[in-house]
């Protein structure tokens, strides 16, 4: 059994770049920017999100907005991370950014960047 936190991010280029800031072991998994049935299964399953902390961490555009809500309906227990819509996407918010948005949910990140 897993235990532990994991973040949902839309892909890969979120997840390297949010992995860059993270001091604490947190799991990412992607999506891949879309909501499939069948994938969300897998995962589901494969990493016992119904059993964990979950963070949702997406795009602050159409594309991710309705992603969170997808995976809302899905985890309704799951955190939200965001970021400032003026930066719209994960992969490009500075790093302190990033740094400061996982901080407020009690995700332990590299206090260089904060």
């Amino acid at each position: 059994m897993h235990n532990g936190k994991i973040i949902i991010v839309e892909g890969k280029s979120d997840k390297q770049h949010i992995k860059k800031v993270i001091v604490e072991p947190v799991e990412v998994i992607c999506t891949f920017g879309t909501f499939s049935i069948s994938y969300f299964d897998e995962i589901l399953e494969a990493y016992d999100l119904d059993h964990r902390d979950v963070y949702i961490f997406v795009d602050e555009d159409e594309s991710g907005l309705e992603l969170r809500k997808e995976l809302t309906r899905e985890l309704p227990h799951a955190h939200h991370v965001r970021v400032n819509s003026e930066y719209r996407e994960v992969e490009t918010t500075p790093l302190n950014e990033i740094a400061h948005a996982l901080l407020s949910q009690n995700i332990e990140v590299d206090p260089r960047f904060l």
